[in-house]
């Protein structure tokens, strides 16, 4: 109790005012309060000030969906370095006074570079640090409220789980991302992940997924930048198809899809715009080589995916290690198989 309202208790006790110099204390306060009105909204426009202007975080996402476009072509080590610059610009703006919408928009450019950060992480073969990163930026999306950041999270679980053989585990990472994700972009390589993973154990039903997925794919809207990351359109989809078919033995689908993805990743001049995705349709065409009998072919093919370029190391060691596995099978004794191998063991 203030100092005023004891001196009003005692002061009605001793007169024995029945209340009356309480009340009439509390009225006192209550009026000088009324003389200030603008203090409740002087504490909530406080709140709402921010030094982080709507153009300068308007600048911020543009410059983060650049990075995140970049991702598929620029240099690791380099591009993690610049997340990081950013991510710590990020920081600094939410250690100066921000208001609630301004915080929630730097949590969510928080989350999106740390889930850019991961994935280059994991590229570079840097599994731990990886798993730190995707557990810091799922943290910032459910603090922002933000499913698609969430979502991402699941799918770097069911990524990295997938690359390390561990299939149920990424089956069931893919599933809960689904029913966070709210049938945003990251849905759909979440359901290709699942499927991805369910192939490896040798599960069916993975046609009616794949048709569940393109039926997702077909209501979102086209993305504005589909060289993002983190958006999916059909060109994208279709190299995650293609693993699936690889997998199902569907050779005609995964050649077509292979052949597709090509096409719409190098240019005429012969520049890789998705050094990746090619690498990867590369290894296919050498797993489809091997199975119409052509080893010299297979193990071409293979020999070229693994060659040069943008590379997520732990991704194509694993297909790779794949194509090794079928063709030790189907050619036994073979040198050629063993030149592969050797290479592999290299990489």
């Amino acid at each position: 109790m203030k100092a005023n309202d004891e001196l009003a208790r005692v002061c009605d006790e001793a007169l024995r005012a029945k209340g009356e110099l309480i009340a009439a204390a509390k009225a006192d306060t209550v009026g000088r309060l009324d003389e200030t009105p603008w203090q409740t909204a002087e504490l909530v426009q406080r709140l709402q000030a921010s030094d982080a202007t709507p153009q300068t975080l308007e600048s911020l996402r543009a410059t983060i969906e650049e990075l995140c476009c970049q991702y598929n072509r620029r240099d690791a080590l380099e591009l993690r370095r610049e997340a990081h610059a950013w991510l710590q610009h990020v920081g600094s703006l939410l250690r100066r006074p921000v208001g609630l919408k301004a915080h929630q928009d730097l949590l969510v450019a928080g989350g999106w570079l740390a889930l850019l950060a991961g994935c280059v992480e994991y590229d570079l073969g840097m599994r731990s640090a990886a798993e730190s990163t995707r557990t810091a930026a799922m943290q910032l999306g459910l603090e922002a409220g933000h499913p698609e950041i969430a979502g991402w999270g699941h799918e770097m679980t069911a990524w990295f789980a997938l690359t390390q053989g561990r299939y149920r585990q990424a089956a069931e990472a893919a599933r809960s991302g689904q029913a966070v994700a709210q049938s945003s972009s990251v849905h759909v390589q979440l359901i290709a992940q699942e499927a991805k993973a369910r192939a490896r154990m040798g599960e069916s039903g993975l046609h009616h997924l794949l048709e569940v997925g393109r039926e997702l794919l077909d209501h979102l809207p086209y993305p504005d930048r589909p060289d993002n990351h983190f958006k999916i359109d059909p060109a994208k989809w279709d190299y995650y198809a293609m693993d699936v078919h690889r997998m199902a033995g569907d050779n005609d689908l995964a050649k077509e899809y292979a052949d597709a993805v090509i096409r719409d990743n190098v240019t005429p001049g012969g520049t890789e715009l998705s050094p990746m995705r090619v690498s990867e349709c590369r290894l296919t065409l050498g797993f489809l080589a091997g199975r119409e009998g052509d080893l010299e072919q297979a193990v071409e093919w293979g020999k070229t995916g693994l060659r040069g370029g943008r590379q997520s190391r732990l991704h194509l060691q694993m297909i790779a290690g794949e194509l090794g596995r079928e063709l030790r099978h189907d050619y036994p004794g073979e040198g050629l198989v063993g030149e592969f191998e050797d290479l592999l063991h290299g990489f």
